[in-house]
């Protein structure tokens, strides 16, 4: 009798999903575009489960797959790049039984898409996942979003970038000691992914709270012991909960200090309380200074504590709204900001690392342009205002790692209540109520119209010349066909730190050192760089973008002379 249930709501659940993607696709087919029928939303939280579960299995299959299959895989757009786009044209949709999905690669369509903010709005049900320690700017309504918008952007201003300038430095010095260190030349890093990782969390550390951490090379959540009774520092505590921010955000860390889980669980339960009692501590610390008429430690929470005091401060009669944060948007936002800030930054840094050590002329080119703009000065000197603006081949290479590898995939919009007109090319498209729009990151950075070679990592091409004789700039794209950072009102409030802090890592380190692959002592320069652009190449997507093993490639860093 079960089992017969089950087979009858297998059946009427087959049944229900067939006739919703056909309602789904004839309310599509009304646009006129291109449409692919996927039978399994990608967005079910069932199949979300169990879909890296479910492909194991399908992948052995010996027979081939249905065409719509690929769209079926969390991350298909990183290998898929433009590839569908210059099938189907610049606007085609996926139709599942949930939803519409279109996707959008018009250049001139994906910049109105991001400019028309209330018409094609933030699906921020979508992000939900992301309140982990409260409400936050991804997961808030559009007058919410507004007004915490606006407080975070006040402490991301040039003084708070000069302080990541200079402790990005220093935690980069630290690190090209630990990687020149005579073993560590000898057998080579360890991993350079997770020491990129270490290196962004401690700038992060530094940047959010005011803690300074020496750098340690290769360090990870796994490696942190639990002392009965001792609450793990700042660093570590943080360090776990992002290793494991996916399983936090799927079960609240509550319920992951049970004594009767296993030891990894309440690790992370732990974790995530302790970092808690962290953010609690320092909330108390900058208030109780503010509340003394002092200027308080500088870091991202003396700036949510101001905004903590216009909250508290309001009549709670008023209808304006509010106008400042509530500590559970403190801590909620306090979170996503180290979640964005970090892995975005560690990853982008581990792909740099690995395209620099195939590439010695690009390191030589990017050297060449740091010896010039520093003129012999100790890094520790380096000041940001005067030599960042100069540091325009640093840049070229942060904004072709991104074009090629940007964190995020995918920026989902949706239309509002009403249809809503789109130009794309020389049609006007008419998008149904209620339907996702997202514009094709790597669709958009990958296509031939807008970028020559465009599957060939080439920084030169962010660096251009008016006249032989003109100074170096940095190429501006044409709008719509670029935007690793989002793009309109809602653009990622870390552009700035993000550059400066990877500018600083890779002026740093490339000034006197060289990275390269350590060799098997046979291999030829053509089977190191295919080996290394098969690991850069074997990506996966949880969260963000990542390489699913980048540890198979061994790097050594080593000094060479000044000319």
């Amino acid at each position: 009798m079960f089992l017969i249930s089950i087979a009858a709501a297998s059946l009427f659940y087959l049944a229900w999903s067939l006739i919703a993607l056909e309602i789904n696709y004839r309310r599509a087919s009304s646009m006129g575009i291109p449409l692919v029928r996927l039978p399994i939303d990608p967005l079910n939280i069932f199949f979300q489960v169990f879909e890296s579960h479910a492909w194991k299995i399908l992948d052995r299959l010996p027979i081939p797959l249905p065409t719509f299959a690929q769209y079926a895989r969390r991350g298909w757009y990183f290998k898929d790049k433009a590839t569908s786009h210059l099938k189907y044209g610049p606007i085609w949709a996926l139709v599942t039984p949930r939803d519409i999905h279109i996707l959008l690669s018009d250049a001139e369509a994906v910049h109105e898409v991001f400019a028309r903010r209330n018409d094609f709005v933030r699906p921020n049900k979508m992000y939900k996942l992301l309140e982990v320690y409260g409400p936050c700017l991804p997961t808030a309504d559009q007058p919410n979003w507004a007004r915490q918008r606006k407080i975070l952007a006040t402490p991301f201003n040039e003084n708070v970038m000069s302080f990541v300038w200079n402790e990005t430095i220093h935690q980069t010095l630290e690190l090209i000691e630990c990687w020149t260190d005579p073993q560590t030349i000898e057998k080579g890093i360890l991993s350079v992914a997770r020491d990129s990782r270490t290196l962004s969390l401690n700038i992060m550390a530094a940047i959010g709270f005011r803690r300074r951490f020496k750098f340690e090379s290769s360090t990870g959540s796994e490696d942190i012991e639990l002392v009965e009774g001792k609450m793990l520092d700042y660093r570590d505590a943080l360090s776990i909960v992002l290793d494991n921010s996916i399983l936090l955000m799927l079960l609240p860390p509550q319920y992951l200090v049970s004594t009767w889980l296993p030891k990894k669980l309440r690790k992370i339960g732990k974790a995530a309380a302790d970092f808690k009692s962290h953010m609690v501590r320092m909330l108390n610390e900058e208030t109780a200074s503010l509340n003394r008429g002092e200027k308080g430690s500088g870091s991202l929470m003396t700036s949510f504590v101001r905004a903590l005091d216009a909250h508290s401060k309001e009549d709670s009669t008023s209808t304006a709204g509010h106008k400042g944060l509530s500590i559970d948007e403190i801590f909620g936002n306090m979170f996503v900001i180290n979640f964005a800030g970090h892995d975005t930054t560690a990853n982008t840094l581990a792909f740099t690392m690995l395209y620099l050590a195939i590439h010695p002329d690009i390191q030589d080119w990017v050297a060449e342009e740091v010896r010039e703009v520093m003129q012999g000065s100790k890094p520790q000197d380096w000041v940001y205002n005067e030599l960042f603006p100069q540091l325009k081949r640093c840049r070229a290479i942060l904004l072709e790692t991104l074009r090629l590898h940007p964190p995020i995939l995918a920026l989902p919009k949706w239309t509002n209540e009403h249809p809503q007109n789109l130009r794309v090319g020389d049609r006007t498209i008419v998008i149904p109520p209620y339907s996702g729009v997202s514009p094709s990151v790597l669709a958009s950075h990958t296509l031939p119209q807008y970028w020559p070679e465009p599957l060939v990592w080439k920084p030169s091409r962010w660096i251009v010349r008016e006249t032989p004789e003109s100074e170096e700039s940095v190429y501006t794209p044409p709008e719509g066909t670029y935007y690793p950072w989002s793009d309109g009102p809602q653009i990622c409030l870390g552009v700035r730190f993000s550059q400066v802090e990877f500018v600083a890592i890779l002026a740093c380190l490339l000034r006197d050192h060289r990275v390269s692959v350590v060799s098997d002592g046979t291999e030829t320069e053509e089977v190191i760089t295919a080996r290394v652009i098969e690991v850069i190449e074997n990506c996966d997507f949880q969260m963000l973008l990542r390489m699913i093993d980048p540890d198979k490639i061994t790097l050594r860093c080593q000094p060479i002379k000044a000319e």
